[in-house]
C-alpha cells in the first residue's frame, strides 16, 4: 500500500498562483528599468533642442545619438526578456492547472450537471492567455505612472497637473465604460452560452430532429438565446462606443494642448524652446502606462471574470483528499439505509432506506416499475451519484474511502444512455488505457462481440466516431459491455443491457453473466425480459424509491408474479 498526504491547499488554484508570484515580481522589477529607460527619448530630444542647435556641436550630437541608442538597446532586451518571463509564467500556471481543472469540471459535472462547468477549461485558457499577454504587461507598468509624472512636475508644474488631469479622466472615462456595458456583457455571455448548449444539444439529436420534424422549432429556441446576445451585445456597443468617441477627442485634445501650453510657457519665458518636445513627451509618457490599462481593460475584465469562476469552481467541488491504497476487493457489497438525491436537485431523494447485501459471485436482478429508482441505484452503487445518507460499501470499505481512479478498476458499468468515445474499438474497450491486446479480446469474447468486431472494416482499429456514430444501438450496447467487463472487476452494473439486442445477442449476454458468476464476480443488472431471471440468484423489486421486496429469485417472483405467462414482464419495469 502506498499513502499520499493531502495537498497543503485545498484549492489548488489558489496555490499554484501563489507559486507563480515571484515570477511576476521578476517581471514588475524588470518593468522598473524599462520604465526608467523610456527617459532616454524625452531626454535626448531635450539636449538635441537645447544644446546640439544652440552650439551647433556635431560631436555632441553624436555622442548623444551613441548613448540613447546603447539606453533603447538595453530597453529593448529588457521588454524581450519580460515578455519570456510572462510567457513562461503563463505556460508554468497552465502546465500545473490544466489536469486539475479537468477533473474539477468533471467533479463539477456530476454533482450539478447544470452549472456550465464545461465552460471553466475555456477560462484557464482566458487567464493564461492574458498572462502572457499585452494585459500583465500593461499592469506591471502601471505602479511606475508616479516617475513620470514626477518627471513632468520637474519640467514644470503645469505638466505635473496635466498629466495628472488627463490619467484621471481617462481612468474615469474607463470604469465609467465598464459600468454602462457590463451588466449587458454579462448578459451576452450568459445567452451565448445557452445558444452553444442548444447547438451542441440539437446536434447530438440531429436524426430525431429529422426524423420528427423538430428543427423548426429547436431553430426558434437557438434564435431566441441568439437574439437575446445581439440585443445585449447591440446595447453595449452604442453605449461602449459614446464613450471611446469622448475618449478619443479627449486624447487627441490633450496631446495638442499640451504643445500649446508649452509655447505659451516659452513665451513667458518659463522653460526653454526644448522642453515643448520634451514636456509633450514626459506627459505622453505619464499617459501610457494609463492607456495601456485602459487598452487592456476588457482583457483584465474577462481574465478576472474567468479567474472568479474557476475559483468558484474549485470551492464548489473542493477536491477529494487523497486516499490511501486499499486491498483489492472481492467483490463482498454491502447497502446499509441509503438515501440518494439526484446531483444539483433540491427535492425529495429518489431512494430511501434502502438495504441490502451480495456476497462475491451473486447475480441480482434489479427491477420495478418506471420512476422507482432502479436506475438511480445503479449510479449510487458505482459511486456516480453522491449519497446524502446511509453507505455502500465494497469489501467492507465505503466508495468514498477508495482512490477513485484505484475504485474504477474493480467496477465495470454499463449505463442505460451509453456513452462511447471518439476513438477505437480497442481503445474504447480498454477504457482509453494502455492495455495488453490479449485483454482487450479476452473482454471481447466474454462480451460476446468478438466475432461482430472482425466483422468491421479495421477489426479492433475500427474509428468509431465521437459518441459511437458510425455504430448502430445493439453494436454500441456490445461494445459497451465489453468495456463493463474489461479487466473483469470484481463489481459489474448492467442497467438495461439488453434494450437493443437481438436474441443471438442476449444469449451472449446471459452467457457472459454466467462466466462472471463463476469468477465470483458480483453483478447487478436492471432488466425488464424474463430471460435475465436465468441466471439470476437474488431479485430486489424497487417501488417509490423504497425496497419492496428482497430475496431468491424463486422466492420473490412467486411472491409478486400473477399466473401466465407475462408473470416476469409485470415486475419489470425501466427506471
Amino acid at each position: 500500500m502506498s499513502y499520499v498526504p493531502r495537498s497543503q491547499s485545498p484549492n489548488p488554484y489558489i496555490r499554484e498562483l501563489r507559486r507563480i508570484f515571484p515570477l511576476v515580481g521578476a517581471a514588475i522589477f524588470f518593468s522598473f528599468f524599462i520604465n526608467m529607460l523610456m527617459f532616454a527619448s524625452p531626454l535626448y530630444m531635450l539636449q538635441i533642442y537645447d544644446r546640439v542647435v544652440a552650439t551647433r556641436s556635431q560631436s555632441t550630437l553624436l555622442a548623444l545619438t551613441l548613448i540613447m541608442g546603447f539606453l533603447l538597446l538595453i530597453y529593448a532586451l529588457l521588454e524581450f526578456v519580460r515578455s519570456r518571463v510572462l510567457v513562461r509564467v503563463g505556460l508554468t500556471l497552465d502546465e500545473a492547472i490544466a489536469d486539475e481543472a479537468f477533473v474539477a469540471v468533471h467533479r463539477g459535472h456530476l454533482r450539478a450537471p447544470q452549472g456550465n462547468f464545461e465552460f471553466c477549461l475555456r477560462d484557464v485558457d482566458t487567464i493564461r492567455d492574458y498572462i502572457s499577454g499585452s494585459g500583465l504587461i500593461a499592469l506591471c507598468d502601471a505602479p511606475w505612472f508616479p516617475l513620470f509624472v514626477f518627471a513632468c512636475f520637474v519640467l514644470h508644474p503645469w505638466y505635473g497637473w496635466i498629466a495628472l488631469g488627463g490619467s484621471l479622466v481617462t481612468l474615469l472615462l474607463t470604469l465609467a465604460n465598464e459600468r454602462l456595458t457590463k451588466h449587458q456583457l454579462n448578459q451576452a455571455t450568459g445567452a451565448n452560452m445557452r445558444a452553444s448548449k442548444s447547438v451542441q444539444t440539437s446536434l447530438r439529436n440531429a436524426e430525431v430532429m429529422q426524423a420528427m420534424g423538430m428543427v423548426s422549432a429547436l431553430r426558434q429556441q437557438w434564435l431566441t438565446h441568439h437574439s437575446e446576445v445581439l440585443g445585449a451585445q447591440a446595447v453595449a456597443s452604442d453605449r461602449s462606443g459614446l464613450i471611446m468617441s469622448f475618449t478619443k477627442f479627449f486624447r487627441m485634445f490633450l496631446q495638442s494642448g499640451v504643445l500649446g501650453v508649452g509655447a505659451y510657457l516659452v513665451i513667458q519665458q518659463e522653460i526653454s524652446p526644448g522642453s515643448i518636445i520634451a514636456g509633450s513627451i514626459f506627459v505622453g509618457r505619464a499617459l501610457q502606462p494609463i492607456e495601456q490599462v485602459v487598452g487592456t481593460w476588457k482583457g483584465l475584465a474577462s481574465a478576472l471574470g474567468a479567474y472568479r469562476r474557476v475559483n468558484e469552481l474549485f470551492g464548489a467541488t473542493s477536491a477529494e483528499s487523497d486516499r490511501m491504497d486499499l486491498p483489492p476487493p472481492v467483490g463482498r457489497l454491502d447497502v446499509q439505509n441509503l438515501v440518494v438525491t439526484p446531483p444539483g436537485a433540491q427535492r425529495q431523494p429518489v431512494l430511501r432506506g434502502i438495504s441490502f447485501a451480495l456476497s462475491a459471485g451473486d447475480a441480482l436482478a434489479l427491477i420495478g416499475p418506471s420512476a422507482s429508482g432502479k436506475s438511480s441505484l445503479a449510479r449510487a452503487l458505482v459511486g456516480v451519484w453522491p449519497i446524502l445518507n446511509g453507505s455502500v460499501r465494497l469489501d467492507g470499505n465505503e466508495l468514498s474511502h477508495w482512490n477513485p481512479e484505484k475504485l474504477g478498476d474493480h467496477i465495470g458499468y454499463l449505463p442505460q444512455d451509453i456513452e462511447l468515445f471518439g476513438g477505437t474499438v480497442a481503445q474504447n474497450i480498454a477504457r482509453f488505457r494502455e492495455a495488453d491486446p490479449k485483454d482487450i479480446v479476452a473482454a471481447a469474447m466474454l462480451a460476446g462481440c468478438h466475432e461482430m468486431i472482425q466483422d468491421f472494416a479495421d477489426g479492433y482499429n475500427t474509428q468509431i466516431g465521437e459518441s459511437g456514430a458510425s455504430l448502430s444501438g445493439g453494436q454500441r450496447q456490445r461494445l459497451a459491455l465489453a468495456r463493463a467487463v474489461f479487466g473483469l472487476p470484481e463489481l459489474i452494473v448492467l442497467d438495461e443491457p439488453n434494450s437493443n439486442l437481438d436474441v443471438a445477442a442476449e444469449g451472449a449476454l446471459l452467457n457472459c453473466i454466467a462466466q462472471l458468476k463463476k469468477s465470483r464476480k458480483t453483478v447487478v443488472v436492471i432488466s425488464h425480459t424474463k430471460s435475465i431471471f436465468a441466471v439470476m440468484d437474488k431479485v430486489l423489486v424497487l417501488q417509490e424509491g423504497v425496497v419492496a421486496k428482497f430475496g431468491p429469485v424463486e422466492n420473490v417472483l412467486s411472491l409478486h408474479r400473477p399466473a401466465g405467462p407475462q408473470a416476469v414482464a409485470s415486475a419489470g419495469g425501466v427506471a
